[in-house]
């Protein structure tokens, strides 16, 4: 699936930047651009740093409204 469709990065693609140690998507972004051009992008590079433990996702509302199972502050410490 598409995460950034201006740069044409996968969600795989933003999933190993978080595996090579992207904690922000400031940092995802320097990786593979994504969410450097219109930032429709960005919640969804939030939501799955928070889902891969990278860091929380920014709401739990966020989460499911993406079909992400919430993390919780105290599972990402």
């Amino acid at each position: 699936m598409y995460v950034c469709l201006c740069h044409g990065v996968t969600e795989d693609r933003v999933r190993q930047e978080i595996a090579d140690g992207a904690k922000t998507p400031r940092q995802v972004a320097k990786g593979c651009k994504a969410g450097t051009d219109c930032g429709s992008c960005v919640r969804r590079i939030q939501a799955l740093l928070g889902h891969e433990g990278a860091r929380p996702c920014p709401t739990a509302r966020l989460a499911t409204k993406l079909g992400l199972p919430a993390t919780s502050t105290a599972e990402a410490a």
